[in-house]
């Protein structure tokens, strides 16, 4: 038996996996974020590792085993937040910069983006975790700091402070790792004032990195990947060319880039994938949209013309068409393939007809052009579109998506691809599995939409989906 870890921004998510990658347990707790001021957002450190033992608590439980069944730990995590912490107390000393912040926007205006895209594959964006530590350490003596992205912080929890690490797939999304040397890139380092002295060794994806204390159980940590890794992982798209979508708070495309790194197309990144021991690293091109489902969350909170988010489905059924209504859900900038951090979301197209149903309607609709977006941008040639996160569960969104993208989507049998990834890449390590073929024959389809829509009428909605995005590029 396996125990993932998958701490989200939302909330962690803990899964016992036996041999046959299949979840005998489940464990889930909430986490609260902060919000000090507009366009920030944070996490306290602590309740992230607290939401995790209660998470992998329930799961044992669930699965009816001990700690002492377990073969081995992997751990996949929210990329980019931003942690730091007294190495001798190992207590934080600020909360955890969330990836979705955006309060060093104006310092990445004044930083050298072909530099830093040459060397990191990513762009100067606040999303990324330099600008977020450099602002961390402006007012800090960094003698005796640890800084980490999430998985750092919870290894060093898990092993009670005893390793300070992080993989290869977390430290290509931190601004200061270079994708050609698979290291922390001097240059960088000095251009965002970090010391050495506080970085996290870099380890491979699969490989055991230590000895987790787990409930009073000395288990091997043996799997580690960003959470959108982690899902191209779990959804085995092992060959270059296979594609990944997760739908949660924001959408995340991934497409397996192969072993050799080159500079991504304009308006994605590059990241590296995973490195399975001492093998190549796998890359990937990325297009991160930062809010999807959270337009869903703003519109049931913020404006309270939405129930529980699965009501989404219905009421966009509801209705024959969009009605000429769309949703530009810029409410943090603009990711993939924009980059504009200063984009404001709006709602075109208003009329004394509009009901809520069209407004629901319009932001299940942009969560799939904002994927054909980023698709068109790697130029690809897909044959499929494998599709994760809680967004999969709405019928609706899927056809959609197939509609709009001109490809067929598929939806794996178990939706929880992140926990699964990093089960997988744990098992791999501890011999679990021999091969990549072997999970590649484990991975199980349950549901696959076509695209139904006429093509013409198609590309007329996404025409007047792009008018609606330049109107929020040009706003002031």
């Amino acid at each position: 038996m396996l125990l993932a870890i998958d701490q989200g921004t939302t909330g962690t998510t803990c899964l016992v996996v036996d041999a046959e990658l299949v979840p005998r347990g489940r464990g889930y707790r909430e986490v609260p974020q902060y919000f000090p001021r507009p366009g920030w957002v944070e996490h306290d450190p602590d309740e992230l590792w607290d939401s995790v033992l209660e998470a992998a608590t329930v799961a044992l439980a669930d699965a009816g085993i001990q700690s002492t069944d377990l073969s081995a730990v992997g751990l996949a995590n929210q990329r980019e937040t931003t942690v730091v912490w007294d190495r001798r107390s190992g207590r934080p000393v600020h909360r955890a910069i969330v990836w979705q912040d955006r309060r060093t926007a104006e310092r990445c205006r004044e930083l050298p983006r072909d530099l830093i895209r040459d060397r990191t594959g990513l762009v100067p964006d606040p999303y990324f975790s330099a600008t977020k530590l450099e602002w961390i350490l402006s007012e800090r003596d960094a003698a005796g700091l640890a800084f980490g992205t999430v998985d750092a912080w919870l290894l060093w929890k898990l092993t009670s402070g005893e390793i300070h690490a992080t993989d290869v797939s977390n430290a290509s999304r931190t601004l200061l790792f270079n994708l050609e040397t698979l290291d922390w890139d001097r240059e960088l380092l000095e251009l965002f004032g970090v010391p050495e002295s506080v970085l996290p060794r870099v380890v491979p994806s699969s490989g055991i990195v230590g000895e987790a204390d787990l409930l009073g159980t000395r288990v091997p940590i043996a799997g580690i990947a960003g959470d959108q890794q982690a899902a191209l992982f779990g959804q085995a798209c092992f060959l270059p060319g296979q594609a990944k979508a997760t739908y949660g708070t924001g959408s995340f495309v991934l497409v397996n880039a192969g072993t050799e790194s080159a500079v991504a197309p304009e308006g994605l990144v590059r990241t590296v994938a995973w490195r399975l021991d001492d093998s190549p690293a796998v890359y990937a091109l990325e297009g991160s949209v930062f809010v999807t489902g959270a337009a869903l969350q703003w519109l049931r909170e913020g404006l309270g013309i939405l129930g529980a988010p699965a009501e989404s489905e219905a009421l966009a059924r509801s209705v024959e068409s969009n009605d000429g209504i769309y949703f530009v859900p810029a409410l943090t900038g603009l990711g993939s393939p924009h980059w504009e951090p200063e984009a404001r979301g709006l709602i075109a197209g208003l009329s004394r007809g509009t009901s809520r149903a069209h407004i629901v309607r319009a932001a299940l609709e942009a969560i799939a052009y904002q994927t054909r977006d980023v698709l068109d941008a790697m130029a690809f040639e897909l044959d499929v579109l494998r599709a994760d996160g809680g967004g999969t569960q709405n019928a609706f969104l899927m056809q959609f998506q197939a509609d709009i993208a001109r490809v067929p989507v598929e939806v794996p049998s178990e939706r929880e691809t992140t926990a699964l990834g990093a089960a997988a890449l744990a098992g791999l390590a501890t011999g679990a599995w021999s091969s990549l073929d072997d999970l590649a024959a484990a991975w199980r389809r349950d549901a696959r939409y076509e695209p139904e829509l006429d093509p013409s009428e198609a590309e007329r909605l996404l025409g007047e989906w792009r008018l609606a995005v330049r109107r929020a590029l040009l706003q002031d």
